[in-house]
């Protein structure tokens, strides 16, 4: 068999035997293209067979069938989408290995000609960190070719859903056409990414257009798993059960807190890593804010679930919110996870640890909100950017992948250890930005993230717990301590929550103005 190499990612050769995949594999080929039709000459091994052979060595497999003298731009097409979206180096055969080196160069052409669609900087992700790097990009340098990939027409200020739970916002300040919030110079794709290339510089999407890039930023957000939790998505939205981590339910929050006159009421949270750590309580504190005001507190028995050892995570903020739940005499319940739910029975069962003991303790509610097991998308976790964790491998300080240095991810979907905040996604976006336009350049990362993240826990209506930390738990407050003290509660941070965040989101991050967010170089900060 003789293989002829015609880029460093692909080679072609003659009709391969089942009996050949092994040798191929051991070489370092890693997908093999089949361009010949079965039956074509007696003898001939059937393509099928070559693809258990290629499935046997963990090598894939693509069927394109050509016959000579009649490949169209439709079998181009679908060979340059099948070389974008399979791992390199690629062996694509045919008889003799014409027909291969002849449908390569035209998918190659193709694709020049439009149709793998190229760009200096493609953004997978239009949430709030797609939006705030492609608008930080484009400030900095107009004229860069900026794609941002995002299938949803709506936008949300998810840090809103709580106080919407709260009955403070209406749910409708919280939601935005996403076509009005597209940077200008960016072009908007309303389509989702289904796997990446990272070798040629190429991204599939869901409906098969294949995009290339000079620099790729990864930001779609993570996926909330309602169903981890057996009953719980069936049983949302009614009989009590609700979660502030979805548009549509954190109204059913707030009339379930107006109308429960007295009875048992829960809150849970599952493992980490989540969106916003102290998200859960803040559902919670609210919660009892409001009955107390109402003098139903004394009539309500308030247990909260987590699957946590720890009330929160950085210790210095603990002491302020121990005392709120002394103050709303609610049951701390730690290292407790629910695992099931029964939304007509209103029984949720939850696993507790209790030293090396694990049990199963069921409970009966007459309200209980949930917040969801939360994990990295499939479409991430099952590529070749995932760390371990299914999140995206980047270096905690520059955000760039280990591998591939002109691919970089942040806010939710990036593989740190930092808080998953609104927040830490307006300190990273100009991170990125200027090392986006650095990796464009040639050059390595010039700016460095610290691990900033900001979590206002509203212990009730009017004060606000404001935890501000980066990667280590070291404290990071924004204000002097004369001003807001963020380990006690206070009614400036509750003001700032309430009247101040919501514009700086809408008309500075998103617009890509960097208020309160000026990125760190290398060697500065303490």
């Amino acid at each position: 068999m003789t293989i002829r190499t015609l880029t460093p990612t692909l080679s072609v050769s003659p009709q391969i035997d089942p009996a050949d995949v092994a040798g191929l594999a051991a070489s370092g080929i890693r997908a093999i293209v089949c361009n010949r039709p079965d039956g074509e000459e007696a003898g001939q091994p059937p393509a099928a067979a070559v693809a258990a052979a290629a499935e046997a060595h963990g090598l894939r497999f693509v069927h394109i069938p050509v016959v000579p003298g009649t490949i169209d731009e439709s079998d181009a097409a679908a060979m340059a989408r099948a070389l974008a979206d399979l791992p390199a180096p690629v062996l694509a055969y045919c008889r003799s290995g014409a027909r291969s080196e002849q449908l390569a160069g035209m998918a190659t052409a193709w694709g020049a000609d439009g149709g793998v669609a190229r760009y200096d900087v493609v953004v997978i992700g239009g949430g709030s960190a797609g939006l705030a790097t492609a608008a930080s990009i484009l400030r900095r340098r107009k004229g860069v070719s900026v794609a941002i990939v995002e299938p949803s027409e709506d936008h949300y200020y998810q840090p809103g859903f709580t106080m919407v739970g709260g009955g403070i916002f209406a749910a409708e300040a919280t939601r935005r056409g996403e076509a009005g919030l597209i940077p200008e110079g960016a072009e908007w794709i309303c389509s989702t990414a289904a796997t990446f290339n990272p070798v040629n510089n190429r991204v599939t999407l869901a409906d098969g257009r294949v995009i290339g890039y000079r620099a790729l930023v990864v930001c779609p957000g993570l996926k909330l798993d309602w169903d981890a939790i057996p009953g719980l998505a069936g049983a949302l939205g009614s009989d009590g059960v609700t979660s502030n981590y979805r548009y549509d339910l954190a109204p059913y929050t707030d009339r379930l807190v107006r109308r429960l006159r007295g009875g048992r009421a829960l809150f849970t949270q599952p493992p980490m890593p989540i969106k916003c750590a102290g998200a859960p309580q803040k559902a919670m504190y609210l919660s009892c804010h409001r009955w107390e005001r109402a003098g139903l507190l004394g009539h309500m028995n308030v247990q909260f679930h987590t699957a946590t050892p720890s009330l929160f995570g950085v210790a210095a903020y603990v002491p302020a919110l121990d005392a709120y739940i002394a103050r709303y005499g609610i049951d701390l319940q730690l290292e407790s996870r629910l695992v099931s739910i029964d939304g007509a029975a209103k029984v949720a069962m939850f696993e507790q640890r209790r030293g090396d003991t694990v049990r199963r303790v069921e409970k009966r509610f007459d309200m209980i909100h949930v917040v969801p097991p939360q994990v990295a998308p499939a479409f991430i976790a099952t590529s070749p950017l995932a760390a371990p964790s299914g999140f995206v491998a980047v270096d905690e300080a520059t955000l760039r992948h280990p591998d591939h240095a002109n691919i970089f991810a942040l806010g939710d979907v990036a593989a740190t250890t930092n808080a998953k905040t609104a927040a830490a996604a307006r300190k990273q976006a100009p991170v990125v930005a200027l090392n986006v336009l650095a990796a464009l350049d040639g050059a390595p990362p010039v700016a460095v993230y610290d691990g900033y993240g900001s979590c206002p826990l509203t212990v009730e209506a009017g004060k606000i717990v404001l935890a501000e930390f980066g990667y280590g738990g070291k404290l990071l407050p924004t204000f002097p301590k004369w001003l807001i003290d963020g380990t006690r509660p206070s009614r400036l941070s509750w003001l700032l929550k309430e009247k101040i965040l919501p514009p700086l989101y809408w008309h500075g991050m998103l617009k890509g103005r960097e208020w309160l967010a000026a990125p760190e170089r290398p060697g500065e900060g303490g």
